[in-house]
């Protein structure tokens, strides 16, 4: 896991020429592995004209196709496997809201490339061999739970595997456990902060000192609250199943401005989601990932429908992703205008006596868009006036979105709760 003296990987602290020179060195391997070994793929590239000798620098795997989630469907559940089925070890799938689910699967070394990254991932976020790990994520298909599991594991950390749901009985074995370490969706921490208030127990009296959140977008606004009401650090870190799980890239604990990507592992791009054409860094667009050490399953610029940007390195050399404003496919158009929910959930974390549990619901009225939000009052939202609240958000998101919304301000707990990613949009159009 690590190697040297600072608890870091070579390859963290290297120059960038270093690292460029592996990732070519891997780029080329990983394109000559699929082009030999997955029909799906020589399909596209003999489609696209291209072989993977094109690929003399980096810059040169503009000129290979896309992966999205469709190929991955369309060639379900195992068709994009690039190993016979004796090598597969571990099957996993993403939820499947829509049609099919996406399948991935991984041999023995995928597995353990995976703990690796998780490991690098929680030791970048304060983790260290001596900690113990309580994990909240889901268990089972979803790559979360055991993907965190196996990297705390790996990095010597106690694992405590509580697995979603049964929130008083999580906030018990915190009490009772003392873990130091936290790994959970950011709307369900949320969840087990009310439950902390709801039992009268003061955050400063538990042990916890980082939340490692992912699995979900959320905002800076976002992270000041948890802070605030949680007394630790909140961390985050990004993954998903068709590019490996959790651990792609993760925050590091001394600077927690993006997360650092994991670049020897998994090539970063950025492109304009609609024309494809690749951004310089600093330019916002569509997240694309191409898998540097994957076997069993590897991925050629899959797009990740994520909105970002890339940013130099700070705490490592390798380069940091911005906070996610949102998913291309999640963007909202409302009356012409563009919208994310992330968006509307920066200006409810404004607003003093308003928690960050929301749920925004678009119908037609005649022709035009109609926009109701329901937010909860925060428990310590004193005598603040509910009408008033709601009429303030209301202003902010007109003032700083350019939306009307109609804004109803609920009581505390009101709303229904998610024990993994929160459902923050309903649209009945």
């Amino acid at each position: 896991m690590t190697g040297n003296e600072s608890g870091l990987h070579a390859i963290e602290s290297a120059s960038i020429d270093e690292l460029r020179s592996l990732q070519l060195e891997r780029l080329k391997k990983t394109l000559n592995h699929v082009y030999e070994n997955s029909p799906v793929y020589k399909a596209k590239f003999d489609q696209h004209g291209v072989h993977p000798d094109d690929l003399k620098t980096l810059e040169d795997l503009s000129k290979f196709p896309m992966t999205t989630k469709a190929d991955l469907r369309d060639n379900y559940p195992f068709g994009m496997f690039c190993v016979p089925m004796e090598k597969v070890v571990r099957i996993h799938a993403s939820s499947g809201t829509t049609g099919k689910p996406t399948v991935v699967g991984y041999t023995q070394e995928d597995i353990d490339i995976w703990a690796d990254v998780v490991a690098r991932s929680i030791y970048a976020a304060g983790g260290r061999p001596k900690d113990k790990v309580h994990i909240a994520y889901g268990y089972g298909l979803f790559t979360g739970g055991l993907g965190a599991h196996y990297g705390a594991e790996r990095l010597g950390c106690a694992v405590i595997p509580m697995s979603g749901g049964q929130t008083a009985k999580q906030v018990q074995l915190i009490k009772d456990f003392d873990p130091d370490i936290i790994m959970v969706t950011p709307s369900y921490m949320l969840n087990i902060a009310d439950e902390f208030a709801r039992q009268g127990l003061d955050p400063d009296s538990l042990s916890l000192r980082t939340g490692i959140f992912g699995a979900e977008p959320w905002t800076e606004a976002m992270r000041t609250e948890m802070q605030r009401r949680l007394s630790m650090d909140a961390v985050d870190i990004y993954g998903l199943s068709e590019v490996m799980g959790p651990g792609v890239a993760s925050e590091c604990i001394e600077t927690k401005d993006g997360p650092t990507i994991w670049e020897d592992h998994f090539y970063p791009e950025i492109i304009d989601p609609v024309t494809g054409e690749v951004l310089p860094d600093g330019e916002e667009g569509e997240l694309v990932f191409t898998s540097l050490t994957k076997t069993a399953m590897p991925v050629i610029r899959y797009r990740t429908r994520d909105l970002t940007k890339l940013l130099p390195g700070t705490a490592r050399t390798m380069r940091r992703m911005g906070k996610i404003t949102g998913r291309s496919d999640d963007m909202l158009i409302i009356r012409g205008v563009n919208v994310f929910p992330t968006q509307i959930e920066e200006q409810i974390c404004q607003l003093e006596g308003l928690s960050p549990h929301y749920q925004i619901e678009i119908s037609k009225r005649g022709n035009m868009d109609s926009v109701n939000i329901q937010v909860e009052q925060s428990h310590d939202a004193g005598s603040k006036d509910p009408s008033y609240l709601g009429n303030e958000l209301s202003k902010l998101i007109k003032t700083y979105i350019g939306i009307s919304a109609a804004v109803e301000v609920t009581a505390p707990n009101s709303l229904p709760r998610s024990e993994g990613k929160a459902k923050r949009v309903i649209d009945n159009r």
